[in-house]
């Protein structure tokens, strides 16, 4: 049986009472694409609308942080550390045009996983990023927003990217 579904197949929460507190942790990760001008504009904090990563940066935390107002049957949580960061990528075989790869990565001492927060957070980023330079660079792709790696809880760790 769905853990999110009850007997009668009707959505709940989970009751995550019973489970015990530990030290949580998520990472993130997922890219924007965009032509070389706009990535230099914003690595260069020559976009109009102000410092695009600063801005994204804060998005992503307060993201976050209300990742339980977003996604239904998502725990609140009282998360106890946010890091949001961003490095520039240029083109290769994989990838046609430079992009802005977005990390996150979300703690908490919690009975439940702060996945949902940490992925939140690197799509939430991405819309600021993309709002804040879209004037520039209509044909921006938000790319591959995906949990990277977890850590702790009964399910213990989990590596699915270096």
């Amino acid at each position: 049986m769905l853990t999110h579904l009850d007997e009668h197949g009707r959505a709940r929460m989970v009751d995550v009472g019973e489970k015990v507190e530990t030290h949580r942790v998520a990472v993130a990760r997922g890219e924007i694409w965009m032509a070389a001008e706009t990535m230099n504009a914003i690595r260069d904090r020559n976009v109009p609308k102000g410092d695009v990563l600063a801005t994204a940066r804060i998005a992503g935390i307060m993201a976050a942080k209300r990742a339980s107002d977003l996604i239904p049957l998502c725990h609140p949580l009282s998360i106890t550390h946010v890091q949001v960061d961003f490095m520039f990528r240029d083109p290769d075989e994989a990838h046609p045009q430079p992009w802005l790869e977005i990390t996150a990565r979300v703690e908490a001492v919690s009975r439940t996983g702060v996945e949902m927060e940490a992925m939140t957070a690197v799509a939430v980023a991405a819309l600021t990023i993309y709002d804040m330079a879209k004037a520039l660079d209509r044909r921006m792709r938000l790319m591959n927003v995906r949990l990277i790696e977890k850590h702790g809880g009964k399910s213990g760790d989990l590596l699915l990217e270096p």
